[in-house]
């Protein structure tokens, strides 16, 4: 019997091309969804969660594309609404919010001008 199957160098050889270049993402399509299988993963966060886009303001205000835990910090810090929510959560990694006590402060000079007929 002939062999009916594919001829060796019938077929052009293609460079194979990941997920994530096709889809022009920058984090690994395989792994993630890897993980998705493995059942292992948190409810699902729309992207428009107002947490999600005022970590991404903080974010892109310090000129980063990643959003971390200390921008995730800052954002909820300066929200009123969520720091109600979450004023007893502890964000691992997210630091302190910044604050200088009035008293350290340089003190402000007045704009007073020495008077010009004084020689």
């Amino acid at each position: 019997m002939a062999g009916r199957g594919k001829t060796l160098g019938s077929g052009t050889a293609k460079k194979a091309t990941s997920r994530s270049s096709k889809a022009g993402l920058q984090f690994p399509v395989g792994r993630i969804a890897r993980f998705l299988k493995a059942g292992k993963y948190a409810e699902r966060v729309g992207a428009g969660a107002p947490v999600l886009e005022l970590a991404g303001n903080a974010a892109r205000d310090n000129k980063k594309t990643r959003i971390v835990p200390r921008h995730i910090q800052l954002a909820v810090r300066n929200d009123e609404e969520l720091s109600k929510l979450l004023g007893d959560v502890t964000i691992a990694n997210g630091g302190v919010m910044p604050n200088i006590h009035n008293l350290l402060l340089p003190k402000k000079t007045g704009g007073s001008k020495p008077s010009a007929d004084e020689d």
